[in-house]
Formats: C-alpha cells, structure tokens, sequence
C-alpha cells in the first residue's frame, strides 16, 4: 500500500502532554501514540496546532519527533505539523537542515498574520516544495492565518508539483471543497481540517481527516471515518450523531484545552497547556464528562 493509500481516513492532530510544571510528559505522550493506534487511526500528526507547536522550542519539536518516532516504530505513517510560517526564507533554511528520517510527510499551512494574496501563497509552497524531501500536505485554515487560499490556487499547486499530495481543508466552505474535487488530479487527497465536517467532506468525495476529537476517542471516531469511507452512510450518520455536542463543547474554550479534558478524564494526561492557553474551567469539564460517557458508552455497544 502506497503513502496515499495510507493516509486515507483518521489522522490525529496529537495533543503534546505536560507536567504540572509545563515540562513535556513523556510517559503520558507513551500512552497517547498507543492510545490511538491502538483505537485503529490511520496516521499520526505531530506538532500541529493541536500539539501546541507554537509553544515549544525548536529542541522540543525535535524531542517529541524523535520520542514519537521511536514510539510509532513505523506502525503507522507520521506526518511533521511543525512547518508554517510567514518567512519563506526561514522556512526554506529550516527544511534543508531538518532530519526527516522516519516522518512520511509534512504539514505546512499558508502563512499567517502577512495576509498574503493568491500569488504570493502560490510562491510561498512552491519555495517549499523545491526543498522539501519528503511529501507535503497543504493546511488551509483561514480562521488562523486570515487568509483563504481558494480552490483555484490549490489546484494550481497540486498540477505544478508532485510533493502536493492533499490538502487539509478548515475553511469549511464546502463549494470550495467541492470545486477541488472536481479539478484535483489523481491521488490528491482531500483531508477534512474540522471534525464536524468531516462525514459532509467524505459524502462529497473526501479521502478522511486529520482530527483532534480522535485523540479522545479514537475508535468510534475513527469507525464513523471509515464508515463513510465505504459508503456505509447509514453507520457512519448514527455514529457522527453521537458526536455532535462533543465537537462543539471540546472547542467551547479553545483548542486543545477541550480534548485535554476529555482526555484528563479517561487518565490520558493531565489537562495542563502552556500560556497564553489555560486549562478548562471545571464547567467546560463536567459538560464535556457528561458528552464523553454517552459516546464512550455507546461505542460498547
């Protein structure tokens, strides 16, 4: 099975776990790989958004890549998160002195906070892709970065190079996403960026997601994906209705302050973040306790 085969249905955008005093907890970040492995996702997303990347220090990107590689052992594909920025040039230098032994893929999304036009996020992956060893998966979420690469530019980038093999779409604009999957070429995959969203992607023609609920709850999430996937609609509603008040309530303050409390609950890890995030108001906790029993519940069943 190739890399595009693999990566088709529920990659997890991984939490990174702390420690009271905000250092990485390794032995919860353990726990975490082989909790979703184990609850049957596709792939693993390091150091996204979820992962509080933004947060970390260079060294500690490269220690939770190191740590999840080690982890993983090549179970299931790995895709680095740790790649967007606003500095072409910056992000050019980085990836020509990066160890990509033992990731499969990286996920860079359009530069944020410069509010670039069309061309200039065109030149920006382009830049990317000529240094890049390794394939890359394109993150469009304007909700960050204040800037909606439209459907045009990504079918533009997925013709002029190979390394484009998908994209991550959180614009949840479903024209748009429908007006790629009409264009897009061959093995382009078209990854959902919300968990919401996701079953409305796949019945449009979508290949699955990279999600944040999947850490929580990987496998009922993760059986609604491939549900979808084989067209099993009636399966995949029943189990997308029992997520409902889940996928709001987990981003009722942020992400990942709701997963990591959902998370805190089952024992996964601690629900601690770094500033300027803070932990979930025990509120937040006992209405996300409530949603997470009927799902965990009803995924016995």
């Amino acid at each position: 099975m190739n890399l595009i085969e693999r990566l088709r249905g529920t990659g997890v955008a991984l939490v990174t776990p702390f420690k009271n005093n905000g250092d990485i907890d390794w032995e919860d970040l353990e726990r975490i790989i082989e909790h979703v492995i184990s609850g049957g996702v596709e792939f693993l997303v390091s150091l996204g958004t979820t992962g509080e990347s933004v947060t970390l220090s260079d060294e500690e990107h490269r220690q939770i890549l190191d740590f999840t590689i080690k982890i993983n052992r090549g179970r299931v594909p790995l895709v680095a998160g740790v790649f967007g920025s606003n500095n072409t040039r910056a992000l050019v230098e980085k990836v020509r002195s990066f160890n990509f032994e033992g990731i499969d893929a990286l996920l860079s999304s359009n530069p944020s906070y410069s509010k670039p036009g069309q061309e200039g996020i065109f030149q920006h992956y382009m830049a990317l892709a000529e240094e890049s060893p390794r394939p890359i998966i394109i993150y469009n979420v304007p909700s960050r970065t204040a800037s909606n690469m439209t459907a045009e530019t990504t079918l533009r980038l997925a013709n002029a190079s190979e390394k484009f093999i998908g994209i991550k779409e959180a614009s949840d604009d479903i024209y748009q996403v429908i007006k790629i999957l009409k264009g897009r070429p061959k093995n382009f995959l078209m990854l959902s960026g919300d968990d919401f969203i996701t079953l409305p992607l796949i019945a449009v023609g979508g290949d699955g997601v990279i999600s944040v609920i999947a850490n929580a709850t990987p496998k009922p999430f993760s059986d609604m994906v491939r549900a979808a996937l084989r067209q099993d609609i009636v399966t995949a509603q029943k189990l997308n209705f029992k997520f409902l008040e889940l996928y709001k309530l987990l981003f009722l303050e942020g992400n990942p302050v709701g997963v990591k409390a959902a998370m805190e609950l089952q024992g996964l890890c601690s629900r601690d973040v770094r500033l300027p995030l803070v932990p979930m108001s025990e509120q937040g906790v006992h209405l996300i306790m409530a949603e997470l029993e009927k799902v965990i519940e009803s995924s016995k069943s």
